[in-house]
């Protein structure tokens, strides 16, 4: 079955994500309207400014969209694309979507001259577990609900989560060559629905 995947066009690093997506030969496009999102399995929301990101999806007819969309189909938010997915931001004042039912902290770890990169443990990818993590102004996860399962860790930080149909986390997997968490999400949440 032939599984088609939209990358969210609207601010961020949209194009990193596609270039994991045709890597791994899976049907892709940018998504910036709600008549673009119609067609998806699965869509990522990528990294970016969380208000700015928030406030696009509200111009744009989106949020809407996705909330709608969220309840179907297959989603994958890293950075702030998981601050917009989450069910509560941490000190942020701004809505979200509440697909998950994560709290967050944006910037987390610091400021842009605070990002780094460090080993993440995946249990949930094949062979080596270890990804390398690249965190930019990261946020944080502060607690999980009842259905959400922590994946990934960076030391004792979860920083990566899933529900049914959500997947998100605080790292960047698309600044990496390795596409196992792009192939994750294809594979065992998009393709499954």
């Amino acid at each position: 079955m032939a599984v088609t995947i939209g990358v969210l066009g609207l601010q961020g690093d949209f194009a990193l994500h596609l270039r994991s997506l045709r890597n791994l030969g899976v049907e892709s496009g940018m998504v910036r309207s709600p008549e673009e999102l119609n067609p998806c399995d699965g869509l990522i929301l990528p990294g970016g400014e969380s208000t700015t990101f928030i406030n696009l999806l509200k111009k744009t007819g989106m949020f809407e969209a996705l909330a709608s969309f969220g309840k179907k189909g297959a989603l994958m938010g890293t950075c702030a694309g998981m601050i917009t997915l989450s069910k509560t931001v941490v000190r942020g004042g701004i809505e979200t979507l509440g697909l998950i039912d994560i709290s967050v902290e944006r910037n987390a770890y610091g400021r842009q001259v605070d990002s780094f990169t460090g080993p993440v443990v995946v249990d949930a990818l094949p062979g080596d577990p270890e990804f390398e993590g690249v965190f930019i102004r990261a946020p944080k996860i502060c607690s999980m609900g009842g259905d959400v399962r922590a994946l990934g860790r960076a030391g004792k930080d979860i920083v990566m989560a899933r529900n049914r149909n959500v997947l998100v986390m605080t790292f960047h997997p698309e600044l990496t060559d390795d596409t196992r968490i792009h192939n994750y999400f294809v594979k065992e949440m998009a393709g499954k629905r």
